[in-house]
């Protein structure tokens, strides 16, 4: 049986279309999936939408439209984006179907029964943009540092939860990397939270406060569960929970491969108040909570709310998706905040994609078509190993970085392997061998092979489709290994210009 990794992203509001920072974290998402299937692994990819918020109703009052119409509306555009950036994502949960329904008033159950939730009256600063309570000490001027925004004072009768009960449990887990957080400066902020004492928090709302919408508290219909509390139970609820156990059991209790991709706004909602409601519902906690950071204009978050965003849809129509992708996973550093700009992003398409990646590519196969016929016999012996080593040494620094959430610098790595192919090149100036010395010609266009068709295999969790184009003028597959290519005959099939001219 293939070892199990399930991943999945946060899942956004859908008060608004959705921007470039979302974007950002779909690709990364998208390429741990991806490279995960390529090791072998039987993958679950998720994302979805979160359409319970309070944020959401009023942003359809404000449209003047039914709630449902502009959340359907909203959800189904965020649904496109993910195909748009050619996402391998397995399923799409919104939390406005049946099966989270169930699941999140399951999961409510299961902490009741526990004694983990109580009933009382509460006054506190309510943040809608970040459905959360906020402590005077969290704000700037008075402010939200998120939303720029005063938050609005509310008193009323809520159910909380008994946060309080877990706090050395789900410090012991952060600090000793049973639940995994990167990078390790999230980790530190989080233990230093937790340090400072966990105050129980209220996880419903009076149905009149939120306006009719959401899932009711189980037994109390005046009450809607918080929209925290439902959305987190998302992640269980796509593998079955609430509606099939089996499939629960097999991708969330027996895995011990499970990832939540998330950005750094939310992290002490998944890595404390979600760690806690599963330990009390007696359910595993997820492996690893990977933290992003966020994508900026001019230094700003990119934010519905700050009106500020950039719309994905018209950066892929313009530049391609790859080229899109690779601007976000290579310029961004991973776990932290990162300037977009479209003359960044043409610099990168330049210099990297075309002139790098593209470039070598086109030599090669043009070197192969004009002096091989078109085709070109495999021999594993005429493999050099200076370029072995090297393919070696950097695959390794390529892994470690991925497994540790550095995906700008794994993508770094394929980049110095294409520097590589295109010094040997040049070095060896095949086009004068063809003529010159026809054997020492082959020898260097098997390695030249060797070091594309690794590039090809390397990128793919980044840039897919430009993978596949490269894997496919070699007349190969992602099924296709490197190590069995010996005396295998290669049939070159040149295709467009990988990354054309910008116009």
């Amino acid at each position: 049986m293939l070892e199990k990794y399930f991943i999945t992203t946060a899942i956004p509001y859908v008060n608004g279309y959705p921007h470039l920072g979302h974007a950002l974290e779909f690709v990364q998402t998208d390429v741990l999936a991806r490279y995960n299937r390529l090791r072998g692994r039987e993958v679950f990819f998720l994302t979805g939408t979160d359409e319970n918020a309070l944020k959401n109703v009023q942003s359809a009052e404000k449209a003047g439209e039914d709630v449902k119409t502009f959340i359907d509306r909203h959800a189904d555009v965020f649904r496109k984006l993910t195909e748009v950036l050619n996402l391998s994502n397995d399923d799409f949960i919104r939390t406005t179907e049946e099966r989270h329904i169930l699941g999140a008033q399951k999961l409510w159950k299961a902490c009741e029964e526990r004694g983990d939730i109580y009933k009382k009256k509460y006054q506190g600063l309510y943040c809608v943009g970040c459905e959360s309570f906020k402590t005077e000490k969290e704000l700037i001027d008075g402010l939200c540092p998120e939303h720029k925004v005063e938050p609005e004072k509310v008193e009323e009768e809520n159910y909380f939860f008994r946060l309080s009960g877990y706090e050395k449990e789900i410090l012991r887990m952060i600090e000793s990397d049973e639940l995994k957080i990167l990078p390790s400066s999230r980790k530190n902020e989080l233990t230093s939270f937790i340090k400072e004492g966990l105050e129980d928090f209220s996880i419903s709302r009076s149905r009149e406060r939120v306006k009719n919408w959401g899932i009711p508290v189980p037994g109390d219909d005046s009450q809607i569960l918080f929209v925290w509390f439902d959305a987190l139970s998302n992640y269980i609820n796509a593998l079955g929970y609430g509606g099939d156990e089996s499939k629960f059991q097999e991708w969330w209790e027996n895995n011990p491969n499970k990832e939540h991709l998330i950005g750094k706004g939310i992290t002490r909602f998944h890595a404390i108040y979600w760690p806690a409601v599963l330990i009390s519902a007696k359910l595993k906690l997820p492996s690893q909570i990977l933290v992003h950071g966020y994508l900026t204009i001019d230094g700003e978050k990119i934010s519905k709310s700050l009106g500020n965003v950039i719309d994905p849809f018209k950066v892929v129509e313009k530049y391609g998706v790859d080229p899109v992708r690779y601007f976000l996973l290579r310029e961004i550093s991973s776990g932290e905040d990162g300037d977009f700009s479209e003359k960044k992003l043409e610099q990168r398409y330049q210099a990297d994609l075309a002139n790098g990646l593209g470039n070598l590519v086109q030599r090669v196969l043009t070197l192969i078509e004009n002096n091989l016929g078109g085709e070109i016999n495999y021999l594993k012996r005429f493999e050099k190993s200076e370029v072995k080593e090297f393919i070696k040494n950097t695959e390794e620094k390529y892994r470690r970085n991925i497994e540790e959430f550095r995906l700008h610098e794994a993508l770094g790595n394929v980049f110095e392997l294409i520097g590589f192919a295109n010094a040997y090149t040049n070095e060896h100036r095949p086009w004068d061998l063809a003529k010159e010395n026809p054997d020492h010609f082959l020898e260097v266009m098997i390695n030249l092979t060797l070091l594309v068709t690794a590039v090809s295999f390397w990128i793919y969790p980044f840039l897919p489709e430009t993978a596949e184009k490269i894997l496919e003028s070699f007349g190969l597959t992602l099924q296709d290994k490197i190590e069995e290519l010996d005396h295998k005959k290669l049939v070159i099939k040149k295709g467009e210009v990988l990354f054309p001219r910008l116009s």
